[in-house]
């Protein structure tokens, strides 16, 4: 994830309307790309060439549909519902819709994102320049890392859009710099894959690509998408709905190529099997392919834009917080930087090994939240989601929850058995097959239960019941900014 590139106002007009909205759309399409690309992002698709070896492809192929077709999917949940993540979770009851969002904006922030910058830049565009990596070394950067980036989210000003806009196609051109150079130098030799890759890659990849954590962040990052758009003059409704679904699967083919590309870098550099981890792999890429000044180059981007990460995840994580829960924006912020400055300074893995079982714990009910958000629309000639909503989320989260304190080895003997009866459920997907029988019951309920009738005149049933996802039109986008 990256840093969020605000838009100024814009009007399509006459004469050249089409023209504006296109270019709206691909500006927007590459803020999106930049909200979602931080430097963190570049250390999985090489690490998981090493290990794939010659499962490569399908490795990668699963890597793909978690880590880029699914941030997509849930930009075009959000467009087609017209509703933010909190509104859009609150379907599944209040507990649901509360807590939820929290953990999503902690995960993108404090729990993972936020420290993974820090740590990151530390072992990206440190280590590898001055050869420090010592505990007390990583410690005293992120000291400063965060601190910078506390001063910056204080009061946030145009350095976030300069910042956004500038660094991200800097370190874009940088990286087809280097991937094309890997591409003509380096042949890829026959490898042995790793488990998990040996057995089940593309299974693997999929797993491997819930790390980014970009899906979850599409959920609370779309209504970005939306603002800019409406404020960019595109029109409510199906105008609006259909240049956000383009800007997301812009956003999503550009994470693609470059997933993409970062892997053939770890599948094709001599010596990548003796990295441990993405980020130093990459460094010493950038060194064979283009010497010291190529590494002191991105050395500064890649610190750079981890920077920019930053500022835009303590700054988004705070105004949250500070709007649901006691506490002003500044505490809030304060507490943020601080946290992940103590995580990062434990080092990338660490912030891995923390951040998996929250991870692990979330992508079920958030991939069965933009699932049934996708799904609804076709139904909605015959019935309103309710019990369809309700019953397969609170699935997901409990059968989550299991599969994630067996994953911790609390009560693993006990828990088990009622778990392990699911198909896939060694592949770590043993949650679908229940989640899928759940929401048959709910849309079995539903369909069983009188239509509400309308109040004339507006989108509301007799019963209070907010009708406004029936009909045939799609869906006005009036979520919160």
């Amino acid at each position: 994830m990256g840093s969020t590139a605000v838009s100024q106002p814009a009007s399509p007009g006459k004469g050249g309307g089409s023209k504006r909205s296109n270019s709206a759309i691909i500006v927007t399409a590459l803020a999106l790309f930049s909200m979602f690309f931080g430097a963190g992002n570049l250390i999985f698709p090489p690490m998981l060439a090493v290990e794939a070896g010659d499962n490569f492809w399908p490795a990668l192929i699963g890597f793909l549909l978690t880590a880029s077709l699914l941030p997509v999917l849930a930009v075009i949940a959000i467009a087609l519902s017209g509703s933010n993540l909190r509104d859009l979770a609150q379907r599944a009851g209040t507990a649901f819709g509360v807590v939820f969002p929290v953990m999503a904006y902690l995960s993108i922030g404090a729990f993972y994102a936020l420290p993974r910058t820090g740590a990151v830049s530390f072992e990206t565009a440190v280590t590898p320049l001055f050869g420090l990596d010592s505990f007390g070394a990583s410690a005293i950067f992120n000291v400063l890392f965060f601190g910078i980036a506390l001063v910056l989210s204080w009061n946030p000003t145009t350095i976030m859009e300069k910042l956004g806009k500038f660094l991200t196609p800097a370190l874009l051109v940088l990286l087809v710099a280097m991937i094309s150079v890997a591409a003509f130098r380096w042949t890829a030799e026959p490898a042995t894959p790793n488990a998990p890759y040996d057995d089940g890659p593309l299974t693997a990849g999929l797993l491997e690509g819930y790390l980014t954590m970009d899906s979850i962040a599409a959920l609370a990052f779309s209504i970005v998408v939306i603002s800019t758009l409406r404020h960019r003059g595109f029109n409510e409704g199906k105008e609006l709905v259909g240049g956000t679904i383009a800007a997301g699967v812009g956003a999503g083919i550009m994470l693609g190529l470059v997933y993409v590309g970062l892997g053939l870098i770890g599948r094709v550099m001599p010596g990548a099997a003796n990295f441990d981890n993405g980020a130093g792999l990459l460094a010493e890429a950038a060194n064979l392919t283009m010497g010291g000044a190529g590494q002191a180059v991105f050395s500064a981007i890649v610190l750079l834009a981890c920077l920019t990460t930053a500022v835009g995840l303590i700054t988004a994580t705070a105004e949250y917080f500070s709007e649901q829960f006691p506490g002003a924006y500044h505490v809030w912020a304060v507490i943020f930087a601080v946290a992940s400055m103590i995580m990062a300074t434990q080092g990338l893995e660490f912030v891995m090994t923390i951040a998996a079982p929250v991870i692990g714990f979330l992508y079920p009910p958030a991939i069965t939240l933009i699932a049934l958000t996708l799904i609804e629309p076709a139904f909605r000639a015959r019935t309103r989601f309710s019990w369809a909503f309700f019953v397969p989320l609170w699935v997901s989260v409990v059968w989550s929850a299991i599969e994630t304190l067996i994953s911790l080895e609390w009560g693993a003997d006990a828990l088990t058995p009622i778990v392990q009866w699911a198909p896939m459920f060694e592949d770590g997907l043993g949650w679908v097959a229940p989640v899928v029988v759940a929401f048959l019951i709910g849309l079995i309920i539903d369909f069983a239960r009188p239509k509400p009738a309308m109040i004339p005149g507006t989108m509301e049933s007799v019963e209070g019941e907010d009708l406004s996802a029936e009909g045939d039109a799609v869906p006005v986008l009036q979520a919160k900014d």
